[in-house]
């Protein structure tokens, strides 16, 4: 070994961010194996490298006993004190067996183990390196496909972007640029595993980071989102400004601030409804563009309220399929039942005909205001089912409550 080694460590370094450390360690460690397999497997071997001139000694280390009985693992007291008086029994002592002929199959040895430990260091870097990107955004290159996965080319590494991450409007072709979000990241036997995804509803809070200054500096801060990835997503948003409107903020001027996330999520809808510390308010701005009436809050369930809306609003609240409705229970983390204003009238109306309702009794026969009343449930179940809502997405209304 030489300055040359030296200088390629260097080079090592440089080129592959490796710390010149961590290549001598692998490199002792490669001639001690080395040597243990050509030169004596049962001798006990130490190697020393010299950073300065890049020279390496190897050494056997003996401890010296009274009576030898392995000549490549002991030494006699009495040899031992003709070295150095000083030796007592017990005491290890370094004798240079640096080989002249080192070889070429020792060299190759030496070679195959350093190569593995570099690549064990250029792993350990990458995962430290991209789990620092955990929870945040990087733009990437979409390289090929296969059934399971969609590989994204992250620089260092290549990502794996599943079918449930992917948004179901968009085709990935080869080459084509993309902004995911990193998932997570795994340390794995084959090296780091990197998680990516277009559908986590973060990749929208991120991207308003990257669109909106006040986000990113704090003075707006989005509360929750919701999200349906590439068809519709809404995000509650507050300020902690007086003077800077949230929702304004965010959309931008002429709406170019959310017209940017909308064509990088290739066309999603994007409603930004202001959040409030009153649920009867936030609901009511969650569920944006249809206008609310009034929020009645169930007093058994506070996380459960009956919505009411202008006749003509109904299905623009329950909106297409119910996802305006799902959306907004989901930002809002509330049960949300919708009701028409005449079916609310209608429903205050049977209540008010028949305080006797309670006092039926079905063996008396009088059941004519409670058979009303069960046609008047049958009729908001028909209005449901037509609004093609299911009755896991509604409650019936409870007529027995004033």
């Amino acid at each position: 070994m030489s300055k040359e080694m030296l200088n390629a460590l260097d080079a090592l370094e440089a080129e592959k961010g490796i710390s010149k450390e961590i290549v001598i360690d692998a490199l002792e460690a490669a001639l001690v194996s080395a040597y243990k397999r050509h030169y004596g497997q049962a001798q006990n071997v130490e190697v020393e490298f010299d950073q300065k001139k890049g020279n390496i000694h190897v050494y056997a280390v003996k401890e010296v006993t009274e009576e030898v009985m392995d000549s490549q693992l002991e030494v006699s007291l009495k040899e031992a004190m003709t070295i150095n008086p000083a030796y007592e029994i017990g005491d290890k002592i370094r004798f240079e067996v640096t080989p002249k002929d080192f070889g070429r199959i020792a060299a190759q040895t030496a070679k195959q183990v350093i190569l593995q430990r570099v690549r064990e260091a250029e792993r350990n870097i990458i995962y430290n390196e991209f789990s620092a990107y955990e929870k945040d955004i990087l733009q990437g290159i979409v390289e090929r496909q296969d059934n399971r996965y969609i590989y994204v080319n992250l620089g260092k590494i290549e990502a794996v972007l599943s079918k449930q991450d992917q948004m179901p409007n968009e085709f990935y072709q080869a080459h084509d640029r993309i902004k995911v979000f990193v998932s997570r990241v795994e340390n794995t036997s084959k090296g780091p595993q990197v998680f990516v995804s277009r559908s986590h509803p973060d990749l929208l809070r991120r991207l308003f980071e990257q669109e909106v200054p006040e986000v990113y500096d704090g003075t707006v801060e989005i509360v929750s989102i919701a999200r349906e990835a590439g068809d519709r997503a809404k995000v509650a948003v507050r300020s902690f400004d007086a003077n800077v409107d949230p929702v304004g903020t965010c959309v931008g001027p002429k709406g170019q601030r959310v017209q940017a996330i909308v064509n990088e999520l290739k066309g999603e809808n994007m409603d930004i409804v202001e959040w409030n510390e009153d649920p009867a308010i936030f609901i009511a701005n969650a569920l944006n563009p249809a206008e609310v009436s009034d929020v009645i809050f169930d007093v058994e369930n506070p996380r459960a309220c009956t919505v009411v809306v202008p006749d003509y609003q109904l299905s623009l609240a329950i909106g297409k399929r119910g996802q305006n409705a799902r959306l907004a229970a989901k930002l809002t983390s509330h049960k949300i039942d919708i009701k028409s204003e005449s079916d609310m009238e209608e429903f205050y109306a049977k209540l008010d005909e028949g305080d006797y309702i309670d006092e039926y009794n079905p063996e008396e026969g009088n059941n004519e205001a409670v058979d009303e009343t069960l046609a008047a449930e049958e009729a908001v179940d028909e209005a449901i089912v037509a609004s093609d809502m299911t009755a896991d997405d509604y409650e019936n209304i409870d007529f027995d409550e004033k």
